[in-house]
């Protein structure tokens, strides 16, 4: 244990200046999100493998429910210090919550991150309080930061909203710095993300904020269903849901638009911005996010064009075809509105994502039922048609 503070106290040992610091011509650097509560080989993996484009992971730690019920995330603290990156440990709290229980929180807090074993470079709070508990909020972080040791970087994740408050500035006093979060905050039926707000808000933010600040950015989609009077049903992140989301819809943040982004803040960077935040590390396994190789070609700032094909592959069954959609690209490419079918093929379905529409004079096409993405490298049965003798390429209709 004594060994492995040391190792920490070399490795992630930074002064609250040094996790704000940043000159005014260098390119913003990147932070991640580590949110997954299950470390398997494949986190561990995935952190080890972009640890070059990171620099300092943020990590749930733990999180509490609204009920006040409190989760610890078991973290291999011995593996992600060996990435040689900071860590700040993050502390998720249900914006639901019952603001009487705010108080009890700050020495559980205090107490779940002393018991890390060694020095972090930070703690940071991610709750989404109301606008007008802000006061309650700003009382508890100034409890937290008198409990807190005086080296330690606090932050919290801020929501646009807050920016009209006149209490902003309090709620600022004893913090080190600010991740703004521009993904996933507004009406689902806006999106998840929309660059053009996104950077209006960044741009308010940092002329209104006056701390050093961070934007945290998506690097996932979700699926989500509609009830029948148009509200919410269902949302489905990295965990798939039990009854299935086959017929919702997916919210995505386009690459090519996160991309652009970024772009346009290094073009002219915001007052007091230092940096982005990425939603969330990808892993190989995590189906709602993008791919390392797509995310990484965002963070470089390079994104290669995506190459996108469909072709039918004959199965035992004389006649019978799978209809197979494939990425022979280095990234991520969105799934095409259609596929059309060779005008040899009289009957066909589809699967994954895609149904049969038929119009009368044309040949029979396979329409997606929503958004999504196509790994690079990777390829999806998306449905089966009964062809004598057709053409093996399909066109593709984005």
């Amino acid at each position: 244990m004594r060994l492995l503070a040391a190792i920490l106290l070399c490795v992630v040992g930074l002064s609250a200046s040094t996790l704000s610091s940043r000159a005014v011509d260098d390119p913003l650097p990147h932070d991640a999100y580590i949110w997954q509560r299950l470390w398997t080989p494949g986190v561990i993996a995935a952190a080890q493998q972009s640890a070059d484009v990171v620099r300092t992971w943020r990590v749930l730690l733990a999180e509490s429910d609204r009920s006040g019920r409190w989760t610890t995330v078991a973290v291999p603290w011995s593996e992600i210090v060996a990435t040689g990156r900071p860590i700040v440990a993050v502390i998720r709290i249900d914006g639901r919550l019952d603001e009487a229980r705010m108080s009890a929180m700050v020495e559980h807090v205090a107490s779940t991150v002393e018991k890390v074993p060694g020095r972090l470079a930070g703690v940071e709070i991610d709750y989404d309080c109301p606008t007008s508990k802000l006061p309650t909020y700003s009382r508890f972080l100034s409890a937290l930061r008198s409990r807190l040791a005086p080296a330690l970087a606090l932050s919290i994740t801020a929501l646009p909203t807050w920016m009209g408050s006149p209490h902003l500035d309090r709620l600022a006093a004893d913090l080190t710095e600010v991740v703004l979060q521009v993904h996933a905050v507004d009406d689902p039926r806006r999106g998840l993300f929309d660059p053009a707000r996104a950077e209006r808000w960044v741009r308010e933010f940092g002329r209104r904020i006056g701390k050093p600040f961070r934007v945290a950015l998506p690097a996932y989609d979700v699926r989500v269903t509609w009830q029948a009077d148009g509200r919410l049903a269902s949302v489905e992140g990295e965990m798939p849901l039990l009854a299935g989301t086959a017929e919702g819809e997916v919210l995505g943040a386009a690459p090519e638009a996160i991309l652009g982004f970024l772009r346009s803040l290094d073009r002219s960077v915001p007052e007091g911005l230092v940096g982005v935040v990425w939603f969330r590390l990808p892993t190989d396994a995590d189906a709602r996010s993008w791919s390392t190789d797509t995310w990484r070609a965002v963070v470089a700032g390079q994104l290669p064009s995506a190459r996108l094909s469909a072709g039918l592959v004959p199965t035992d069954t004389p006649d019978l075809w799978t209809v197979t959609l494939s990425n022979d690209g280095l990234v991520d490419a969105v799934l095409p509105r259609q596929v059309r079918l060779d005008a040899a093929c009289a009957m066909a379905d589809g699967a994954n994502g895609f149904r049969l529409k038929r119009r009368e004079g044309e040949s029979l096409a396979l329409e997606a039922t929503g958004g999504g993405r196509l790994r690079a490298h990777r390829s999806r049965v998306v449905g089966w048609a009964r062809c004598v003798e057709p053409g093996r390429q399909l066109n593709v209709v984005q």
